[in-house]
């Protein structure tokens, strides 16, 4: 088992909101791509929510969500994890990402959406003590996982649609 390292944040200094996921799972790590997938519903939804093309590539996707000053980024710097499910993180190995640093450098971000529970759980146990901006508001979304089979991308579409009235 080897130790699984995260991304740096998609955000521009003015983004408004910011998307939370727990760690990416192996196919984002093998194509350093967030949500690579091709049945995690992320990018799919994304591109419905603000009306752009499906097909745009990775590099047009992240654009799409810093011209909507959407920040996106994941709870954990590093773990260990065997495969990809949420489940098998060795919560001994957890390393969360500097949220004080990310926080103070992007002031105008007041809410943050959880992509799942496993996110918003590891965000609240390993984050939320060590932060003092109080102003924030938490929104747990349906997790866009293929793994999360429980509701169709529509439904899910459905859920997400609560973003755009913050941006």
């Amino acid at each position: 088992m080897s130790r699984n390292k995260g991304f740096p944040p998609i955000a521009r200094k003015d983004a408004k909101i910011l998307i939370l996921g727990s760690m990416p799972g192996q196919k984002s790590l093998e194509e350093n791509q967030y949500y690579a997938h091709p049945h995690n519903s992320f990018w799919s939804i994304m591109c419905k929510l603000l009306n752009a093309r499906e097909e745009l590539n990775y590099k047009q996707r992240k654009q799409l969500l810093i011209d909507n000053k959407i920040a996106l980024w994941d709870v954990l710097k590093s773990c260990y994890r065997e495969g990809s499910l949420d489940s098998n993180i060795d919560h001994d190995t957890i390393e969360v990402n500097d949220f004080k640093a990310f926080f103070k450098k992007h002031k105008q971000i007041n809410t943050v959406f959880f992509n799942g529970g496993t996110a918003e759980k590891l965000f609240k146990k390993y984050v939320l003590k060590e932060l003092n901006k109080k102003e924030l508001e938490f929104y747990r979304l349906p997790s866009t996982s293929p793994a999360h089979a429980a509701k169709t991308t529509n439904q899910k579409l459905l859920n997400w649609k609560v973003i755009i009235k913050f941006i």
